[in-house]
């Protein structure tokens, strides 16, 4: 699948182009969600509107705010694939970095270039089944590899597992990750 298509979000303008993603991106372990979300009831709601409620997502929501990209996030005109970190996962990366949630999220260009690295925008959203392994870059113009076990592997060399995936949205879908993906 190729995409070619500039795409704004933030302050970020992003081209994406030749990308390629993974075929089997089925969950590696249960999601322990709080919520349940049903694709079929989520699809009028756009990517954030999920995110905001579901209670396992207040800290990626705190963080899209924090950073002003809920707007853009919420474009009924996009077609977004959002890698959805839990709250545990943001947890587990301010524990690998050694910041607190309120210096990551005060230190506005990191935390949008950690956001925007687990978004993918295109012609469409990629579901799981669209999905190859290889490399995708991301609308922080950084690269991810999604590896033929169907993990993700970020630029610091680390795996990612998709515990959730197709949770359908007006504006594109999201795969629930157990790690937030760092870029370099």
């Amino acid at each position: 699948m190729k995409f070619s298509k500039i795409a704004t979000i933030g302050t970020l303008a992003v081209s994406i182009a030749g990308l390629s993603a993974c075929n089997n991106m089925m969950p590696t372990k249960s999601a322990q969600m709080k919520a349940p979300m049903h694709s079929q009831s989520m699809t009028k709601m756009n990517v954030v509107q999920i995110a905001q409620s579901n209670s396992d997502f207040s800290l990626l929501v705190e963080a899209v705010v924090a950073a002003d990209l809920a707007g853009a996030l919420s474009n009924p005109n996009a077609h977004y694939t959002v890698f959805a970190p839990t709250n545990a996962a943001f947890m587990q990366a301010l524990k690998e970095t050694g910041m607190t949630k309120e210096q990551l999220f005060a230190n506005k260009p990191l935390l949008t270039k950690i956001l925007g690295y687990h978004v993918i925008n295109g012609n469409m959203a990629m579901y799981a089944k669209d999905v190859k392994p290889g490399n995708v870059t991301t609308v922080s113009k950084d690269t991810l590899m999604v590896t033929p076990k169907g993990q993700l592997m970020d630029e610091m060399g680390r795996t990612t597992n998709i515990i959730k995936t197709d949770i359908a949205a007006s504006n594109g879908v999201i795969h629930v990750v157990d790690r937030v993906l760092m870029p370099k």
